[in-house]
C-alpha cells in the first residue's frame, strides 16, 4: 500500500518551507526597491515600482570581486582535495601509528573559532609577505575545509572492500597507483561532497577575507558587499542585488550535486 501524506502534514511542510525561503524572497524584493521607498512603513511586499539600479551597480562594480571569489573558491577546492584525499586514504586503509590521535586532532581543529585562526594567519602572512594575496586566502580557507574533508573521505574510504584493493595489489599496483586508479574513481560521491562544501566555505568567507585581504587589490565578493555599507549611507538595493547574484552559483551547485552530497555525507554511517 502506498503511504499517503496527510493534507495537514503537507500544509505544515509548505508553511515551514515558506518561512525558511522568506528571507530569500525579501532579499530579491529589496534588490528591486528604490532607495526612496526603502524605509517605507509599512514596507511594500512586492516591488511594484521597482528598479534595476542595484543590478546595474553589480555589473559595473562587483564583477572583479566575483571573479576573485571564483578563483579563491576553485583554488580552495583544489588544495583541499590535494591534501585531504591522500591523508584520508592513509587513515582509512594504511592505518599508520597515531591514526586515532590524528582523527581526534582533526575534530578539535573544527572547534577552533575562525577569528582565532585569522589572527594566527595574520601574524604568519605578515612575516612572509602573503597578506592581501589570493594564494594567502586560498591557504587560509583550506584550513576550514581540510579537517572536514579528511573525516568525510575517511568514512567513505573505510567502506571500500579490501578485496578490491587486494586485487589491485595482485595486478602489481603499488600504494600510489592503487589510490589513484582504484580508490579515487570509486570515491566520486565523497569528492563531490568535499568539493562543494569547500567551495561554499571559501565563497561565503568573511572573517579571513576581512582580516587577511582588506587592503589588497584582489578582494572577494563578501568584501565587495561590505563596501556598500558606510556610516551615513547604506545602499540596500545594491547590497541585496549583489547577494542575489552571489547566491546563484551556490544555488545551482547545490541543485546539481544534491544527490551526490547526500550519498557522500552518509557514506560509512552504516556498516554492512
Amino acid at each position: 500500500m502506498r503511504n499517503r501524506r496527510s493534507p495537514g502534514k503537507t500544509a505544515i511542510g509548505l508553511v515551514l518551507t515558506g518561512v525558511m525561503l522568506f528571507p530569500v524572497y525579501w532579499m530579491i524584493n529589496v534588490s528591486l526597491t528604490r532607495d526612496e521607498n526603502m524605509r517605507k512603513s509599512p514596507p511594500s511586499w512586492f516591488p511594484v515600482d521597482g528598479t534595476l539600479e542595484g543590478y546595474r551597480a553589480v555589473l559595473d562594480q562587483q564583477m572583479p570581486y566575483l571573479g576573485v571569489s571564483l578563483i579563491v573558491g576553485l583554488g580552495t577546492v583544489a588544495l583541499t582535495l590535494l591534501v585531504s584525499a591522500p591523508a584520508a586514504y592513509s587513515l582509512a586503509k594504511l592505518r599508520p601509528r597515531g591514526g586515532g590521535v590524528m582523527t581526534f586532532v582533526l575534530l578539535m581543529a573544527q572547534m577552533i573559532p575562525g577569528i582565532i585562526m585569522a589572527m594566527g594567519f595574520y601574524a604568519i602572512f605578515l612575516s612572509t609577505g602573503a597578506l592581501n594575496t589570493v594564494p594567502g586566502l586560498i591557504v587560509a580557507d583550506s584550513t576550514l575545509a581540510v579537517p572536514f574533508a579528511v573525516l568525510i573521505f575517511t568514512a567513505f574510504m573505510s567502506g571500500i572492500p579490501e578485496e578490491l584493493l587486494q586485487a589491485a595489489r595482485v595486478d602489481g599496483a603499488g600504494v600510489v597507483r592503487t589510490f589513484w586508479s582504484v580508490v579515487l574513481p570509486v570515491s566520486r560521491n565523497s569528492i563531490i561532497t568535499v568539493s562543494l562544501f569547500a567551495f561554499l566555505w571559501a565563497w561565503s568567507d568573511f572573517i579571513f577575507a576581512s582580516t587577511l585581504d582588506q587592503g589588497g587589490d584582489h578582494q572577494p565578493i563578501t568584501l565587495g558587499i561590505y563596501h556598500y555599507i558606510g556610516n551615513n549611507n547604506q545602499q540596500w538595493n545594491a547590497i541585496m542585488a549583489t547577494a542575489v547574484i552571489a547566491s546563484i552559483p551556490t544555488a545551482v551547485l547545490l541543485v546539481i550535486a544534491q544527490r551526490y552530497v547526500a550519498a557522500g555525507v552518509t557514506a560509512g554511517a552504516v556498516k554492512s
